[in-house]
């Protein structure tokens, strides 16, 4: 059903709705209230600093993706952790003072 093409979905329609009202109750796929926004914070990601409409919520494993409106082929699933809603990234994480910190302490350790 994630791979689908509308053509085929809606040839299918009736096992289809069904198959995805299944999957909605169970958990896996959870509705989002209409109007809710993600902005990408991951900073290598194209879309960084862009606000998009959540569709719905995917679990994987004990993890939530959003898939929102937007990307190029007009649906993008992004993981929690790379929205405004997962934990903040952590100051000088792979930074050049982080970098220059982490020569340091190496340093420090050899002895030189």
């Amino acid at each position: 059903m994630d791979t689908v093409s509308i053509g085929l979905f809606g040839g299918q329609r009736r096992d289809n709705l069904y198959r995805l009202w299944n999957r909605m109750s169970s958990g896996t796929i959870s509705r989002v209230r209409c109007g809710a926004f993600v902005v990408v914070t991951h900073p290598f990601h194209p879309l960084t600093g862009l606000r998009l409409e959540v569709l719905f919520v995917k679990k994987r494993g004990p993890a939530a993706v959003f898939v929102c409106s937007g990307g190029f082929s007009g649906q993008i699933t992004l993981p929690e952790s790379w929205t405004d809603r997962g934990e903040p990234a952590r100051a000088h994480r792979l930074s050049a003072e982080g970098l220059a910190g982490l020569d340091t302490l190496v340093r420090a350790i050899d002895g030189r």
